[in-house]
C-alpha cells in the first residue's frame, strides 16, 4: 500500500513535512509503522499550489519513479518551495507498473487526488470501471492504476460540485461491479482530495477495517498544551493536517479518522460526516 499526507494551513516549506519530523513522510518509505509494507519504494509525488495563487489555479507537481529517500530532486525542490497547501504521497505499488504516471497524486485542472488502497482484483473489473467514465473525461487518463480510475470515475459523478457525494458513487459502482464479478470485499480506500481551497479524505473499507488515517488536533488546543513549542505558535488556527500515520510522538496531536467517514478541511468550521456508498 502507500502512505500520504494533506496539509492547509499557513505557508511552510514542503520540507518542513517531508523530511524534517522525526517521522516524516521521506522516514515512513522505509520505516512505516502502520502500513501493510514497511518499505514504500515505487515512487513518490508531491502536488501544490502557490502561496500567491489565484482561486481555482491549476497546481504544480512532482512526481518520480525511484524511491523516496533517494530522490535529490525532490529534496531540492522541498527546501525551496513554499506553500499553504498542498498533498503529499509516497507509493507501494499493489501490481501495476511502476511508472511516472502512476505515480500519485493525479491531476485534472485545478484538482488532486491521492489514494491508499486498492481495488481487489482490478484487472477483472477494469474494463466495466472505465466504461462508466465521461468519455469526454478518458483522454486525460494517462497511467494505469486503480487509483487513477477512481479519481476519474469521481470526476464524472460530480466532484466538482458535490465532492463527498461523487465519492460515495465512485465506491457503490466499485462495489456494485465487485459483487457481479464475485470478488468479495472489493474496495479497501484512504483518499484526499482538493481544489485548492478545500481537501476533503475519505476513509472507508467494504469489509470495515480500513487503512491507518488521522487528522492533527486543533492549533489552538496544542498550543494550550505545548505554550513552549515555538513551531505551534507560528501556525494559524486554520492549520490542519492529514497522515496515513503520525509524523511525530506529541501527545495530543493527532486523532484517528473514524471508520466509515469522511471529512472537510476549509476556511471556518471543518466537517465530519458519514460516508455511505451510493450504489448505480
Amino acid at each position: 500500500m502507500c502512505r500520504w499526507l494533506a496539509y492547509s494551513g499557513t505557508p511552510i516549506r514542503l520540507e518542513e513535512l517531508l523530511y524534517e519530523p522525526r517521522f516524516s513522510l521521506i522516514d515512513q518509505s522505509m520505516h512505516s509503522r502502520l502500513g501493510v509494507e514497511t518499505t514504500n519504494g515505487d515512487g513518490v509525488g508531491v502536488g501544490w499550489y502557490g502561496v500567491d495563487a489565484p482561486p481555482l489555479a491549476e497546481p504544480a507537481l512532482f512526481r518520480g519513479t525511484g524511491p523516496a529517500w533517494s530522490d535529490l530532486n525532490l529534496r531540492e525542490l522541498a527546501r525551496s518551495t513554499v506553500s499553504p497547501l498542498f498533498l503529499a504521497h509516497i507509493r507501494a505499488s499493489t501490481g501495476t507498473p511502476v511508472q511516472q504516471t502512476n505515480c500519485h497524486p493525479f491531476r485534472h485542472g485545478n484538482w488532486l487526488w491521492l489514494h491508499n488502497g486498492c481495488i481487489r482484483e482490478f484487472a477483472r473489473l477494469k474494463r466495466d470501471l472505465v466504461l462508466a467514465i465521461d468519455p469526454a473525461l478518458y483522454p486525460s487518463i494517462a497511467g494505469s492504476t486503480d487509483s487513477e480510475v477512481m479519481f476519474y470515475l469521481a470526476l464524472t459523478y460530480g466532484l466538482r460540485d458535490r465532492p463527498a457525494l461523487a465519492v460515495e458513487r465512485m465506491a457503490g459502482l466499485v462495489e456494485y461491479l465487485g459483487r457481479a464479478h464475485g470478488v468479495e470485499n472489493p474496495l479497501q480506500m484512504t483518499v484526499a482530495t482538493t481544489d485548492g481551497d478545500r481537501v476533503w479524505c475519505f476513509r472507508y473499507s467494504s469489509e470495515g477495517h480500513s487503512r491507518s488515517l488521522f487528522y492533527s488536533t486543533e492549533m489552538s488546543a496544542l498550543v494550550a498544551l505545548y505554550p513552549e513549542n515555538a513551531n505551534l505558535r507560528r501556525l494559524s488556527e486554520e492549520t490542519r493536517l492529514v497522515v496515513s500515520e503520525p509524523l511525530g510522538e506529541l501527545e495530543g496531536a493527532w486523532q484517528p479518522v473514524p471508520e466509515s467517514s469522511y471529512g472537510v478541511i476549509q476556511k471556518g468550521d471543518d466537517e465530519l460526516g458519514r460516508f455511505e456508498p451510493v450504489e448505480p
